[in-house]
C-alpha cells in the first residue's frame, strides 16, 4: 500500500467517524433551543424537562466531535502538504473564520447555558442556547464553502505554482456551497429528528414517562418531516448544480455512459452497465434524467465514455451510494409522514410494531449521511480541486507508508475508544429518561 492510498483511508476514516457527530449536534441544537424557548413563552414544566433531556444528549455528542474535528486539520499539513501548499491561502480562509468566529461563539455560549441555570433569568438561558446553535450551524456553513472551492473551484489564480485568492465574495458565497448548505443542514434536523423519535419509541414500548414521550415523538416527527422534504427539495437543486460543474460526477451518480439528449430515467439499473433501459422497458421515464439534470427533458447528458479513463470517478461506489442515498431519504420521508399522522391517535403508545420500526430507523439517517458524502468525494476523483489539482499531486512527499499506516492505526484505536464512549454515554442518559423534580431551576429562574 502507498502513501496516497493510506492517506486517503485515513482521511476517509477521520472524516467519517466526525461526521457520525455533526448532524446530530446541528439538530439537537436548534431542537434544544426550540423546546427551552418553548419554556419560557408558556411556562410549561414538560419543555423544560424536555430542553433538560435532550439538551444533556446534545451535550454529549457535541463534546466528541469537537475532539474528533480537531484531528482532521492536522492531517492537511501531514499527510496533504502539497495540497496546503498549492491551495491554503485560499482554503485556510473560510477555516479561519470557522474557528475564530463561529466556533468562539458556539463555545462561550455553550459554556453559558451549561453553567448558568441556576445563576441567569429564563431569557438569558434560552438566548444563550439559541447563540450557541446559530454558532454551531454558521460553522456548519464555512466549512462547506471550504469544500465547495474543492468541488467548483472560483475566485483565484495560478501564480507561482500555486493558487492565490483574487475574489474573496466569489470563494465565501460560490453558489455550490450555498446550496449544499441547505441540503447538509436540513439533513442535520432530519436525523436528530429521527434520533428523538426512536429514542421516544422506545420508552413509549417500555410504558416509561408516556406523556414525556409521545409529545417528544409528536415534536420530533414533525421537524423529521419538514427537514427530509427540504432535504429532498434541496438535493434536486444540488445534483442540478453537479450536472453543470461537474458532469463525470453526474454521469457516475446515474450510470451514463453513452452522451445523450432527452436520456431516460431508468428505475432498475445495474453500474458499470450503458444507459439502456432494454431488459427494464415498463421501467423508465423517457426524458426525466434530462430534466431532473438540467430542468429540461430534452437536455444533453454527457456519458462516461466522453471523459478520457483516467478522469473518470470510480462508477460503481458512486452510483450505489447515490442510489442508497435516494432510497434512504425517500423512506425517511414516508415515514416521518405516518409518524405525524399515527402519532396523534389515541393509544399511539400501543403501536407496538411502528414503535419497534422508529426505533430500528434511527442508523438510517446516519448512513444516508455517510453516504452523502461518498457520493460528494469519490465522485470528484481524480480531482482534490476539481479541474486544478489532482489527488495524486497533493499527498505530503516527505512521509513513508509506514508513518501513515502506523498514525491511521492510532486514529483507528483512539476513535475506537471515542466512538465507545459516546454510545455507552448516549446510551446510558436515553434510558435513563428525563429528571422528574427541576423545582429547583424554577425557582431561581423565576427570581431572577
Amino acid at each position: 500500500m502507498d502513501v496516497l492510498f493510506l492517506s486517503q483511508l485515513q482521511f476517509a476514516a477521520t472524516c467519517m467517524f466526525h461526521w457520525i457527530f455533526v448532524p446530530l449536534t446541528l439538530g439537537l441544537s436548534i431542537m434544544t433551543a426550540w423546546m427551552e424557548t418553548k419554556y419560557v413563552t408558556t411556562g410549561d414544566e414538560t419543555w423544560l424537562r424536555m430542553t433538560k433531556f435532550w439538551g444533556k444528549l446534545f451535550l454529549i455528542n457535541f463534546a466528541l466531535g469537537v475532539v474528533t474535528g480537531i484531528t482532521m486539520e492536522f492531517q492537511f499539513g501531514l499527510n496533504w502538504s502539497e495540497y496546503s501548499r498549492y491551495v491554503g491561502d485560499i482554503f485556510g480562509a473560510p477555516l479561519a473564520v470557522e474557528a475564530t468566529v463561529t466556533f468562539f461563539l458556539e463555545s462561550v455560549f455553550i459554556g453559558v447555558w451549561i453553567f448558568g441555570w441556576q445563576k441567569v433569568s429564563k431569557k438569558v438561558h434560552a438566548t444563550s442556547i439559541w447563540l450557541a446553535a446559530i454558532g454551531t450551524n454558521l460553522s456548519a456553513l464555512f466549512i462547506l464553502q471550504a469544500n465547495a472551492w474543492m468541488q467548483n473551484p472560483m475566485g483565484f489564480t495560478i501564480r507561482n505554482g500555486r493558487a492565490e485568492m483574487t475574489d474573496p465574495l466569489a470563494v465565501f458565497f460560490n453558489p455550490y456551497g450555498l446550496i449544499k448548505f441547505p441540503h447538509t443542514l436540513l439533513s442535520g434536523y432530519a436525523l436528530a429528528a429521527f434520533v428523538v423519535m426512536g429514542i421516544s419509541a422506545w420508552h413509549l414500548l417500555k410504558k416509561n414517562e408516556v406523556d414525556f414521550f409521545k409529545r417528544s415523538f409528536r415534536f420530533a416527527a414533525v421537524w423529521a418531516f419538514v427537514a427530509s422534504m427540504i432535504v429532498g427539495i434541496s438535493g434536486d437543486f444540488h445534483a442540478v448544480k453537479i450536472a453543470k460543474v461537474q458532469p463525470a460526477k453526474f454521469a457516475a451518480m446515474e450510470s451514463i455512459w453513452e452522451t445523450k439528449k432527452s436520456a431516460e430515467m431508468c428505475l432498475l439499473l445495474l453500474p458499470n452497465a450503458p444507459q439502456e433501459c432494454n431488459a427494464f422497458e415498463a421501467l423508465k421515464i423517457p426524458g426525466m434524467l434530462s430534466f431532473l439534470a438540467f430542468h429540461d427533458s430534452n437536455a444533453e447528458i454527457k456519458g462516461l465514455k466522453d471523459f478520457p479513463k483516467e478522469l473518470r470517478p470510480p462508477v460503481t461506489p458512486t452510483f450505489l451510494s447515490f442510489r442508497l442515498m435516494v432510497g434512504i431519504g425517500t423512506f425517511m420521508i414516508l415515514v416521518s409522514l405516518a409518524a405525524i399522522f399515527l402519532s396523534r391517535r389515541d393509544r399511539f403508545e400501543d403501536n407496538r410494531l411502528f414503535l419497534s420500526i422508529m426505533v430500528l430507523s434511527i442508523p438510517l439517517p446516519y448512513l444516508a449521511e455517510q453516504l452523502g458524502w461518498l457520493v460528494a468525494e469519490l465522485g470528484r476523483q481524480p480531482w482534490l480541486v476539481y479541474g486544478v489539482l489532482k489527488t495524486a499531486d497533493s499527498v505530503s512527499k516527505s512521509v513513508t507508508s509506514m508513518q501513515v499506516l502506523l498514525s491511521l492505526l492510532g486514529f483507528t484505536v483512539l476513535y475506537g475508544i471515542l466512538g465507545a464512549i459516546d454510545i455507552f454515554l448516549l446510551v446510558k442518559y436515553a434510558k435513563k429518561g428525563p429528571d422528574s423534580d427541576l423545582s429547583n431551576i424554577i425557582n431561581v429562574q423565576g427570581r431572577a
